[in-house]
């Protein structure tokens, strides 16, 4: 039986793996068995500079702490080797790198999981994920997006007052003014 010294260190781990989770934008589930430690030093270099967290997890006491967040469908994928990636922020960001990653490796390197917006997503879904635009590109597509309409709008606007023989909301204050002084 185990002692109850390590029984508290992995209930510490639980807890803080609970934390993580739930503190995470989206996180992403991976088999990193077969890639040479230069290459999972490069991966680490890349996660941590754009902001996520890499870590090895025991199967196990992910498990734990999958049950008590409420991803339950997650224990499913907890078999071989498992590492996770969690992004605090950007949803996108640890998706796009795994999907990468694992895409330039052939099989050595596989995306088991993930999870976002407080649900659990298979790898299909982890790599549509990853191929989004980041948020900087999705955020410009949407004004790009906003302003086109506008524009629409505004043009469309002005052809009907145009038609009507009304004149365009933009000259009409500047003839009542060149009519005020004659008025006077």
């Amino acid at each position: 039986m185990a002692s109850e010294k390590v029984l508290a260190q992995k209930k510490e781990v639980v807890a803080g793996l609970v934390e993580k989770l739930q503190g995470s934008a989206a996180g992403v589930l991976v088999d990193y068995k077969g890639i040479s430690v230069a290459d999972d030093t490069k991966l680490r270099k890349e996660l941590r500079e754009a902001g996520v967290e890499y870590f090895v997890v025991k199967n196990t006491l992910l498990e734990r702490a999958a049950e008590q967040v409420g991803f339950d469908a997650l224990k499913e994928h907890l078999n071989g080797t498992s590492a996770l990636a969690v992004s605090k922020e950007d949803p996108v960001v640890a998706a796009k790198i795994l999907t990468k990653y694992a895409d330039s490796t052939k099989g050595k390197f596989t995306v088991k999981a993930g999870f976002v917006d407080g649900g659990v997503i298979d790898a299909a879904k982890v790599s549509e994920l990853g191929n989004l635009p980041n948020r900087e590109g999705l955020l410009s597509m949407l004004l790009s997006a906003l302003t086109g309409n506008l524009r629409g709008l505004a043009c469309a606007l002005n052809a009907i007052a145009e038609k009507s023989g009304e004149a365009p909301a933009e000259e009409a204050p500047a003839e009542a003014a060149a009519e005020a002084p004659a008025a006077e």
